[in-house]
């Protein structure tokens, strides 16, 4: 009889449009790969990104959520026995100008060390995950994870990373009517200068609003979405109000309003690199900060 042996380590991700919290048991034993196993997801809507990207600053009420966002973390990993933890936030942390004041107080209140990581550093960790049902490793590959503050890009050649940009191009943004043409444009140049050397290349989607139309599409993971799709969606989604997006498509009102504009961006993005199909394999930043602690890319952190 093997034995098994079960470590529970939990991520949290702090982004523009919504803080996560995944606690994961990471099963080993004798003989087999190492399995990572999703025990928990719990979120939160604290749309950070309507404070900063419109005022620069993290406001006191959103503080106050987020401390007692964290303080509730804090409790769910302790019941949970999480032995490592690693807290870090994304776009709209990156460019408050109060953040270290805002990091600094959740220290002291919650005993939870928060790291801002840059755009390259996100990139890096979500393609620390396991793709390998989903990728062919003679095959192009163009990683698109859309946030409500950035949208990180990553084109893949062969299994190996080629190139790796972050974008001020997100959600909330798009929402706040605060993405210029200049933006756009320079996504464009960057995709069709960078997947132009390349005969064909297939998109992979990362975000709570490719997963969201992913689970819509009624598909079975491993199933690609087709430029078509969304893009028929799209159409779709812009015929109803904000109302009937919740009432009639079912989505939650923190996504009803955002789910557009991440379609727009993502056909935006296979339309530039002639991608036909997007992959989408359920999994995020959350995923890969737990993956990154367990290989000791980057360091988690003990519960007191």
């Amino acid at each position: 009889m093997s034995t098994i042996s079960i470590k529970k380590y939990a991520a949290i991700d702090i982004g523009s449009n919504a803080i996560r919290l995944l606690i994961a048991n990471i099963i080993e034993e004798a003989n087999e790969p190492i399995r990572f196993k999703k025990s928990s997801l719990i979120r939160v809507p604290v749309r950070l990104g309507a404070d900063v990207f419109l005022t620069k600053k993290i406001s006191k009420t959103n503080t106050d959520r987020m401390i007692d966002t964290m303080q509730a973390f804090r409790l769910l990993m302790k019941i949970n026995k999480v032995e490592y933890y690693k807290a870090c936030a994304t776009s709209a942390m990156r460019e408050a100008i109060n953040k270290k004041d805002v990091v600094q107080k959740i220290l002291n209140k919650t005993d939870i060390a928060i790291d801002i990581i840059n755009g390259k550093e996100e990139a890096a960790i979500i393609a620390q995950t396991d793709l390998n049902e989903f990728i062919d490793e003679t095959k192009t590959y163009l990683y698109i994870d859309v946030g409500g503050g950035s949208t990180e890009l990553t084109l893949v050649n062969k299994g190996k990373t080629v190139r790796s940009k972050s974008f001020k191009i997100g959600t909330v943004r798009l929402l706040n009517n605060i993405v210029t043409n200049t933006d756009w444009l320079m996504l464009e140049d960057w995709i069709k200068t960078n997947t132009k050397p390349y005969d064909s290349v297939n998109a992979i989607g990362f975000g709570g609003n490719i997963n969201k139309l992913f689970k819509l599409s009624g598909k079975t993971i491993g199933e690609p979405l087709t430029y078509f799709y969304l893009s028929s969606y799209y159409k779709l989604l812009n015929a109803y109000s904000y109302e009937e997006r919740i009432t009639k498509l079912d989505l939650n009102q923190d996504r009803a309003d955002v789910i557009i504009h991440a379609s727009r961006i993502y056909l935006s993005v296979m339309k530039w690199s002639q991608s036909k199909y997007i992959y989408v394999p359920k999994i995020g930043l959350s995923d890969g900060i737990i993956k990154s602690m367990y290989f000791k890319t980057i360091t988690g952190k003990t519960l007191n």
